[in-house]
């Protein structure tokens, strides 16, 4: 057994994920074990259960297929910065237009792992605190795409509220979970 088989508590070996089949064949396992867990959770499932099912697994078929777009998109973007020699980390148009795409596919993948979390019944369909850390990822794209040269300053300042804002309450509900996990760890233990 490998290591990340031991990690993951399986006695297969781990598909290795810096391959592009590697990711594909992950990809396709995840896919594969949260439609056999929805198979399996069915019958006892309400309407409205199943429901929320369906939209979710179409809701990730749609957001993977944006991913994907957007993922190719990139690549060629910077692709033919680099075959024209046009890539220059100085410019800061060009900068700001990489890394707003990178942003925008990693705001899109957390979006994604969060409407999965439903599919795997984890959790319910609204967790603040993903709705917080997708905000703040948009923020921090925002920031990185702004020309502050030529922003408004109540702009910036309203960004820069947003932020502290939306950071402190990521914050307050991450020393929340915290207590709780303490509270429950204390709990467990003095019923044993």
């Amino acid at each position: 057994m490998d290591e990340a088989a031991a990690r993951h508590g399986t006695g297969a070996p781990a598909t290795d994920r810096s391959s592009p089949a590697g990711f594909v064949g992950c990809c396709r396992d995840a896919a594969a074990t949260s439609l056999q867990e929805t198979r399996t959770a069915w019958p006892g499932m309400t309407v409205y259960e199943r429901f929320e099912q369906v939209v979710a697994l179409l809701l990730t078929m749609l957001v993977a297929v944006l991913i994907a777009v957007a993922l190719i998109h990139l690549m060629l973007t910077v692709l033919a910065l680099v075959l024209s020699n046009f890539i220059n980390p100085i410019e800061r148009e060009v900068f700001q237009a990489v890394f707003g795409m990178i942003m925008t596919v990693l705001i899109a993948l957390e979006f994604n792992h969060s409407i999965r979390g439903v599919l795997e019944r984890r959790h319910g369909i609204v967790q603040v605190r993903t709705v917080v850390l997708i905000a703040l990822l948009a923020l921090v794209r925002k920031f990185i795409i702004i020309d502050v040269a030529n922003a408004e300053p109540i702009l910036l300042i309203g960004l820069a509220t947003s932020a502290l804002a939306l950071g402190s309450v990521y914050w307050m509900m991450r020393d929340q979970d915290r207590r709780d996990a303490a509270e429950d760890g204390a709990s467990s233990t003095s019923a044993q």
